[in-house]
């Protein structure tokens, strides 16, 4: 479902379930406010109950400080992970006034940028995993334009190929997640890909 925010940025989110399981072991979340747009996208280890119980603590954690800058909300998910089966998780954050992205990820979550001007952005995320072991953080600002495009996605979709190709050009945001959910449909894990454009 395409959603839109603010007038500034349009986006559609798509999940599927590892087939034979009854829950997802990806957990997402996004809001907007006047000043700013921040997104989660946590892959619990594994699949099913466990890797669901991961992802969904890191979602809420986002969820209630997300007033927070993107290097403490890693915090708070690493630590929120103690004692659970641990995940890969990415958070960013527009900011609308400065035309600002800030962006970390560990683990095996993909993300990229595409601006109006034909520019990709592919931000190398940390290795491993949140687990609530002492972990650094990697986290990257970078200005967009106006009309830029987004596309993050989980280990499921990680037969996507050519992002520069999908995103770019002038369709819309629900174009594109028509494409990729064709061509590259995965039941044999937990999938979710997130596709945006910047207004």
């Amino acid at each position: 479902m395409i959603q839109q925010f603010k007038d500034k940025i349009e986006l559609y989110a798509y999940q599927t379930i590892k087939e034979g399981k009854v829950e997802c072991g990806d957990s997402y979340y996004y809001t907007a406010t006047d000043d700013y747009f921040v997104c989660v996208l946590a892959d619990g280890l594994g699949s099913g109950q466990y890797a669901h119980e991961a992802s969904a603590a890191v979602v809420s954690v986002v969820e209630q400080h997300h007033h927070e800058d993107v290097d403490t909300l890693m915090k708070y998910c690493n630590n929120i992970l103690v004692q659970k089966r641990g995940a890969a998780v990415s958070i960013f954050k527009v900011y609308f006034e400065t035309r600002e992205f800030v962006y970390s990820c560990v683990g095996n979550i993909r993300f990229f940028l595409y601006t109006s001007n034909g520019k990709l952005t592919y931000p190398l995320p940390v290795t491993g995993y949140l687990s609530g072991k002492p972990q650094v953080f990697h986290t990257q600002r970078f200005i967009y334009e106006p009309a830029s495009k987004f596309l993050i996605y989980s280990d499921g979709f990680d037969n996507i190929h050519g992002a520069k190709t999908i995103l770019k050009g002038y369709r819309s945001v629900g174009a594109i997640a028509e494409q990729i959910k064709g061509e590259y449909a995965n039941s044999m894990d937990d999938a979710t890909f997130i596709v945006g454009s910047l207004l």
